[in-house]
């Protein structure tokens, strides 16, 4: 789309445009102004509004495409099939050598920041050690932020929300454009190395969905890339497809979980779901684990600087003897009470934290850095200042590791304490996120953190966790709530040590599985991601408890917080469910017009008006006499499918069937979807004055087969046949003869509880 039509939306972590106008108008809104739509007639909260497109996931079964599928012989069908796989195998070899690309190199950027600030504090040069690990995460920050703030607004924040959004049929091509992909690797490794309360796990799925949509472009004829064998790929169920598994690919990259990612993929982030998808998606992930156990063996041997067997989340608890009474599955209870109460809350303080961000990164770039700058100089502060509070412990007799040590990571870190001793909470705070982890998980060590540490570290990162979150950054939820629940998980298991069997290691694994349930109300992928992670299966009954417990105490309070981030962005979200008030309400109540209908052939000048008039994107087309005995309803017809038939010009003056011209002239990959080239535009268009009065045949574009429904269906059944059949238009037909053959069309706009409230404000009371 053309530059001047690209409007940024202020909150800093999602792009919007203006471009074609679209028939089902929704809005996006960055939640600040009120704002009135006439067209739709909906009071619309929010900054910088601007419509976004439906995904045409249905299969369009018109002339052209008959054609080419009975034309198509078995290698080419063969080639089509070969091509998918082909593809996931390469997302998932791009998504594992990114994955290990970050890792190696947050690894290495914070094992040089953290060994000089060791090195500096060991000399007792105290202030000077502030000010180099103030300054590199400054300096760190500061570029994170100019990245995102002037490269790719897009890229900000974990990407989640977009990618779920997306595969629910949200037309949003600058979240997977290539510049959020360069923004989000670079920009992920900048802000992870800063010491930001964020992971890299969010980001590696917003990664991987961005890789599989570059493959999935089926070419481009910009950069005369437009092999033949890619233009099976021109469509949005296809790219859809590679996505599913690119964002699986991301789970199983950040978390060394493939099965997880499979999972995660199913329960979360896709809105449909079939059996060669299944297959895919773990090809893919079971590729993206191939990758990363033959570079971590290879990084084992010291060939990749400081990155070695740490560097890549992995806790194993599998030593600690899992035995647990009555008294321990209280205490899980517990945890599981808590986590859903602390997740409430956590999804509560984002939200209300985005909302005020929004309003500060409305000022430009140069705010966001400064806002980012400060966080960062927050966090450095509490990084460093917090284990000045905490007591020096005396190094336990029996360990195994070196106490204290003066390398990256470890248990145990010297900070001001004399020898033989160690600070506890700067062994959390002065690691990184994935070392504290690991930290917080070891499992034999019941006292090497103090009560009073462990509640210090838990208040500090959630509220750290918080704020951070909505900055200018890439930044994953993942982990911040990880380090979070095992906080208080461990801390829990210390006060039930005295009746408890369990190990405090395992507490703190159990602690971060309630806070994940509670804030993200996910549960079956996120019970596998941590046990792949953990290793122990002999605790799945407990994390499962945990979890389940977790969901349904955060589900009391709010919304899950991907749930929540979609809603503040405006994406506008299909959920599973229809609303209740939707019963008491049929098809033709949220029919919007006036409707719009071509003839079977149609006059030129009168298509040309209605593009330009109107901002619909599909038009119901109609055959009458002589074409038919009575007015009948022959299909659908797609805007961008009239525009590239009238750069054509196949007209002729008298009103006649042209069909078989058309499907000789005009291929059927010509009405393909662009990828990242441009599609044909209305501007593009050249019709002379003496062409309006002529004709042109619509059957051979027209989907003779669209979704229908009856008028006086409910709109919750509706709703939701709209929804599991991935739909952008539903054809609403009246239910007696002897009217017009089409009522109206339905689109996402008027499922949504903004226009249907709008229309029907009293309606919610009703039960």
């Amino acid at each position: 789309m053309d530059q001047e039509n690209k409007v940024a939306n202020e909150e800093g972590d999602i792009e919007c445009y203006y471009g074609k106008d679209m028939e089902d108008r929704i809005y996006s809104q960055p939640l600040l102004t009120k704002r009135y739509n006439t067209t739709s007639q909906i009071a619309i909260v929010g900054a910088n509004a601007c419509p976004v497109e439906s995904l045409d996931y249905e299969i369009i079964e018109n002339e052209l495409f008959k054609q080419d599928w009975r034309s198509r012989r078995t290698i080419q069908i063969f080639q089509y099939v070969l091509l998918k796989w082909a593809f996931a195998l390469i997302i998932g070899l791009g998504t594992g050598l990114v994955g290990i690309f970050n890792n190696i190199a947050v690894e290495n950027i914070s094992g040089f920041k953290l060994l000089m600030t060791t090195k500096l504090m060991l000399e007792h040069k105290y202030y000077k050690a502030f000010a180099a690990l103030a300054s590199c995460n400054l300096a760190l920050a500061a570029a994170a932020a100019a990245l995102c703030a002037y490269i790719a607004p897009a890229a900000a924040g974990s990407g989640i929300p977009e990618v779920k959004a997306y595969l629910n049929g949200v037309d949003a091509h600058s979240i997977l454009a290539p510049s959020t992909l360069f923004v989000k690797i670079f920009g992920s490794i900048l802000c992870v190395s800063a010491g930001f309360v964020v992971g890299k796990e969010g980001p590696m799925v917003h990664t991987g969905a961005c890789i599989a949509s570059l493959i999935g472009q089926g070419g481009s004829r910009k950069y005369h890339l437009t092999w033949r064998w890619l233009r099976y790929f021109k469509n949005d169920r296809d790219r859809r497809d590679l996505i599913t598994c690119g964002a699986a690919a991301g789970v199983a990259s950040a978390f060394r979980a493939p099965v997880g990612g499979v999972l995660f993929a199913l329960e979360e982030a896709a809105s449909w779901w079939r059996s060669a998808l299944l297959w895919r998606t773990f090809f893919t992930t079971a590729v993206v684990a191939i990758v990363l156990r033959a570079f971590i063996q290879l990084c084992s041997t010291g060939t990749c600087g400081l990155f070695g067997e740490g560097g890549l989340i992995m806790y194993d608890v599998s030593a600690a003897k899992v035995a647990y009474s009555v008294p321990d599955i209280l205490a899980v209870i517990l945890l599981g009470v808590i986590g859903g109460i602390f997740g409430s809350l956590y999804n509560y303080l984002v939200d209300k934290v985005l909302r005020t961000y929004s309003i500060i990164n409305e000022k430009g770039p140069a705010v966001k850095i400064l806002l980012v700058v400060t966080i960062s100089l927050l966090t450095s502060i509490c990084s460093y200042g917090l284990p000045w509070f905490a007591t020096c412990i005396p190094c336990p007799i029996d360990t195994t590791e070196s106490c204290p040590n003066t390398d990256l990571s470890g248990n145990y870190k010297s900070f001001q304490c004399p020898p033989n001793h160690y600070n506890d909470l700067a062994s959390l705070f002065l690691n990184t996120n994935d070392d504290a982890i690991r930290n917080l998980l070891s499992t034999s060590t019941t006292k090497e953190f103090h009560i009073s540490s462990l509640f210090i570290f838990f208040i500090a990162i959630y509220c750290l966790g918080v704020i951070t979150y909505g900055i200018a950054i890439p930044s994953g939820l993942f982990i911040p709530v990880i380090l979070a629940g095992a906080g208080y998980g461990r801390l829990i298991g210390r006060l039930f040590d005295p009746i408890t069997k369990l190990d405090v290691g395992l507490f703190a694994l159990l602690g971060a599985a309630s806070f994940l349930g509670g804030t993200m109300r996910m549960t079956v992928s996120l019970c596998v991601i941590l046990l792949e992670l953990t290793n122990d299966l002999l605790l799945l009954p407990l994390v499962m408890l945990v979890l389940l417990i977790s969901k349904t105490v955060g589900d009391m309070f709010n919304h899950g917080v991907y749930d929540q981030i979609v809603k503040l962005k405006g994406l506008p979200y299909m959920e599973a469910h229809a609303e209740p008030y939707m019963k008491h309400l049929v098809a033709r109540d949220v029919v919007s017009g006036p409707l719009i209908t071509f003839s079977g052939v149609e006059k030129v000048g009168n298509i040309l008006h209605a593009l330009k008039t109107t901002g619909h994107n599909g038009f119901p087309v109609i055959d009458e006499p002589p074409f038919a005995d009575a007015p009948e309803l022959c299909g659908l017809v797609l805007r961008s499918h009239l525009l590239v038939l009238l750069k054509g010009k196949i007209f002729s003056r008298d009103r006649v069937l042209s069909g078989d011209e058309v499907v000789h002239r005009i291929s059927k990959f010509d009405f393909a979807k662009a990828g990242s080239g441009k599609g044909v535009k209305l501007e593009d268009l050249d019709i002379k004055d003496e062409e309006m009065d002529m004709y042109v045949d619509l059957h051979p574009i027209t989907n003779t087969s669209p979704y229908t429904v009856v008028e006086t269906m409910s709109l919750a059944k509706a709703a939701v046949l709209f929804r599991q059949l991935g739909l952008r238009h539903m054809c609403v037909v009246p239910k007696s003869q002897g009217r017009p053959p089409i009522v109206g069309i339905l689109t996402r706009h008027d499922f949504l509880p903004e226009h249907i409230l709008g229309l029907y404000p009293h309606i919610r009371l009703r039960k």
